[in-house]
């Protein structure tokens, strides 16, 4: 059964044939020379932009179907595009079409007594399915990091992004076509069918690696179904400590930027933690800026002492990825009480300290066991872009494979070569 067949049957029908048709397109990408691969990412970003129209178009109608639905303003602002991020997401592919490649590399080499040569080689993973929901954009971001690692992708967007995905990943098959390389390497769900993830999670054989980009659910269940190997992004409780010794303009420009930039993203600071060394004098600026942009709080005793106007939090809210214009405040005692609130209610993907004391800073990051840990610099910067990675499919916080952002040296594996002249092990 081919692809436009399995259309016409069941999810789980259509999900095989798909991965059959990516299996093919990743044996073909994985002998692709660097210059073809580059040559057909820097097509599909010139696609992308030919395209823009009919991008923003399928965009608007699913916007206008999610706000029909209720969802929240965060929500909506992780869905939209623009032509500004049209041209960003086009960007990001010629980004990575201008990076190393990384098949081929040879990671370590020695030779051993007998004469025989050993060589680590970098390797694509394989077919790689990943499940995201609200942003479209990462349809392009994901098919160019995979196609730069020699990869092929299935991806399954949410039923809110299904039309803005299906028309981004139709500008980027005309420049994958235009390069001659496979179609199939770069595939999008046609259905948003919860059979179709069941299917993938359940393709072992079919897929080599499942990525969850989206919410606590999502993640939590595709870790706790899938039959073939996770690469997990997790939520994204992220903290910004500012320490005894911040500068504090220098922390203020900080806090605001990393919760206000884009609340719905998951670099998005949730937690202000300050120094009850310097809460006196820094705690209040800091609220006044965010305040001020239209912020709203919650706030532990010891931060209401200083502050009586901010509403009390509870124990959940400091476990809660906001997600939107909430941000919640705690007092603790110097580095030890900050690493210590972290470990506690953190989510082990990005946490940042303002300060001039090196000292403090080393300890800091020695103490969280974040997969990025931040000096001086808004958590905001906890992306594949800003990483130099071109984009990223994610930001990985488990312990196996990745962690932090995954651009294309983190989806392929290794194997071995190993060279001889005769050698016989007798």
């Amino acid at each position: 059964m081919n692809v436009m067949t399995a259309r016409a049957a069941d999810p789980a029908a259509l999900f095989a044939a798909m991965a059959r048709a990516a299996r093919t397109a990743a044996h073909a990408l994985a002998r692709v020379a660097p210059e073809t691969k580059a040559r057909a990412l820097v097509a599909a970003a010139a696609a992308i932009r030919r395209h823009a129209e009919a991008i923003l178009a399928a965009n608007e109608r699913d916007v206008a179907a999610t706000r029909a639905a209720g969802r929240p303003s965060a929500f909506l602002d992780r869905l939209a595009l623009t032509p500004a991020r049209i041209e960003a997401m086009a960007r990001g592919v010629e980004e990575v079409a201008a990076l190393p490649d990384p098949v081929g590399r040879v990671l370590a080499e020695w030779t051993r007594p007998n004469g025989l040569t050993i060589r680590r080689v970098a390797t694509p993973l394989g077919v790689i399915g990943m499940i995201f929901e609200s942003r479209p954009n990462v349809a392009a971001d994901a098919g160019a990091i995979a196609v730069k690692s020699g990869n092929a992708v299935i991806l399954r967007g949410g039923s809110e992004s299904l039309a803005s995905a299906r028309a981004i990943h139709a500008a980027f098959a005309a420049g994958l076509a235009e390069a001659r390389l496979p179609e199939a390497a770069v595939q999008v769900a046609p259905t948003a069918d919860r059979a179709f993830v069941a299917a993938m999670l359940a393709g072992s054989g079919l897929i080599d690696v499942i990525v969850p980009r989206g919410g606590r659910a999502l993640v939590e269940r595709v870790q706790a179904e899938a039959r073939v190997p996770v690469l997990a992004h997790a939520e994204g409780r992220c903290h910004t400590f500012v320490h005894a010794a911040a500068d504090l303009a220098k922390a203020r420009a900080i806090v605001l930027d990393a919760k206000l930039r884009r609340t719905g993203i998951c670099g998005a600071t949730e937690t202000l933690l300050v120094d009850a060394a310097c809460a006196a004098t820094h705690l209040s600026p800091i609220i006044d800026d965010l305040a001020a942009r239209g912020c709203t709080f919650r706030a532990d005793a010891r931060a209401r002492a200083i502050r009586p106007d901010l509403p009390p939090a509870d124990e959940a809210d400091f476990d809660t990825e906001w997600l939107d214009a909430v941000l919640n405040v705690a007092v603790v005692d110097g580095v030890e009480g900050a690493v210590a609130h972290i470990l506690r209610h953190g989510s082990e993907h990005t946490d940042a300290i303002v300060t001039e004391d090196e000292a403090a800073a080393a300890a800091f990051l020695a103490g969280i066991d974040s997969a990025i840990g931040i000096v001086n610099a808004s958590t905001q910067f906890a992306d594949g872009g800003e990483f130099g990675f071109g984009a990223e499919i994610g930001i990985a916080t488990g312990r196996i494979h990745a962690r932090g952002p995954v651009g294309p040296q983190q989806l392929t594996t290794f194997r071995y070569h190993v060279l001889g002249d005769g050698q016989v092990r007798g």
